[in-house]
């Protein structure tokens, strides 16, 4: 089954542990190793982003930046094919990005 990590980090303000490029590195080479890597991305600075919102009357109004009232900024995901959440759980937990903010854990949905 196919679960995406979604990796938040707690912004530049939180009181979190810092994470070296090598244990980035290392979780990467681990997940391919396994054979469960399916996808995942490091996402540009989040001074890069753009919000995009459509009105009910079809409007579209794009901004600069996500400004969400939140201190958590998505960093990156990992899409991996592992047999259950259970499994999910412990790649999740192993990921350097849960202990310098959190790994979010869900389902990729199918549709058939």
């Amino acid at each position: 089954m196919k679960y995406m990590l979604l990796i938040n980090s707690l912004g530049a303000d939180a009181d979190a542990g810092e994470t070296s490029f090598e244990e980035w590195v290392a979780y990467d080479k681990s997940v391919r190793d396994a054979g469960v890597f399916v996808a995942g991305e490091s996402l540009a600075d989040l001074t890069t982003a753009t919000t995009v919102r459509v009105s009910a009357t079809g409007e579209r109004t794009v901004t600069d930046g996500p400004f969400a009232e939140t201190r958590e900024i998505l960093g990156g995901f990992y899409v991996i094919d592992v047999p259950d959440l259970d499994a999910a759980l412990d790649w999740a937990a192993r990921c350097p990005g849960a202990r310098a903010g959190n790994v979010v854990v869900r389902p990729v949905a199918q549709f058939d």
